[in-house]
């Protein structure tokens, strides 16, 4: 814990925010979004599900629909409701108030954003090409690694748009290269079973391998409250180091990791 401190101090830390640090806004589940596809669609619920994997089911969304426009409209009105308070969350007046100089997340909401407004606190928002023009030093960013409401076009959301981002060519996957050089990156609200996220692991290895230090790779950590050997020594193998809290509650566990860590 005291090499992330001393790291993060630094500034040598890149924070990726996965769903789980949204989880304490309640926000509809994947489940959900597929119950909604089912309902546009006129098909049961329950019978459209046996039909395919959640990415295949989003795709013939999309091939049926012409777009995701209408199911990325309800995502944005269900995932933002009035209801919901930001202020609540101290999860996330953590990481506004951090001092990451580069969050990546792999969700689509604007709750991060959001946060940041709440505090006012400056920050870039990365989500297309034409917004790398606007980083500024000294400003935080925030990259919407699996894409943005406001833009269909970048959301990772069926199966063609999962595949492309496998072949890591996209400009934010060349920003990611460049941005992990030289620097750790700490993940935080991911399952440990989570294949997007297992495979974004492999891929940093890689670069890491080939980068211009001469292979060496920085130290990088995973943040879960659920203690597992086999996945630790996995991510060992990838120079991942698994940090595991002794509190159960998944949201207190990252609320009190983010406070000993950031305050």
């Amino acid at each position: 814990m005291q090499d992330l401190i001393s790291q993060y101090n630094e500034k040598k830390i890149i924070l990726f925010v996965g769903a789980g640090v949204s989880k304490n806004l309640e926000l509809p589940t994947w489940s959900e979004l597929i119950d909604q596809i089912a309902k546009e669609l006129d098909y049961d619920p329950d019978v459209f599900k046996t039909y395919g994997e959640n990415l295949a089911l989003a795709e013939y969304y999309r091939i049926i629909k012409g777009n995701i426009g209408p199911l990325r409209s309800w995502m944005d009105t269900n995932w933002h409701a009035n209801g919901i308070n930001i202020s609540d969350s101290k999860i996330h007046e953590l990481i506004a108030k951090s001092k990451f100089p580069i969050i990546y997340t792999t969700n689509y909401d604007r709750w991060l954003e959001k946060a940041f407004d709440a505090y006012s606190i400056a920050y870039t928002k990365i989500a297309t090409v034409s917004d790398i023009s606007k980083i500024t030093d000294g400003i935080p960013q925030i990259v919407k690694f699996h894409g943005d409401f406001d833009y269909d076009s970048t959301l990772v959301l069926d199966e063609s748009s999962y595949y492309e981002r496998l072949e890591f060519e996209t400009p934010l996957d060349i920003k990611l290269r460049s941005d992990v050089l030289g620097k750790s990156v700490l993940f935080i609200g991911y399952s440990l079973s989570d294949v997007n996220v297992r495979y974004l692991y492999y891929k940093l290895k890689k670069l890491w391998k080939a980068n211009i230090y001469g292979g060496i790779q920085p130290k990088s950590f995973f943040f879960t409250n659920r203690p597992n050997p086999i996945q630790e020594a996995i991510l060992d193998q990838w120079g991942i180091k698994m940090i595991v809290s002794e509190e159960d509650n998944p949201q207190k566990a990252l609320e009190i990791f983010l406070t000993k860590l950031t305050t």
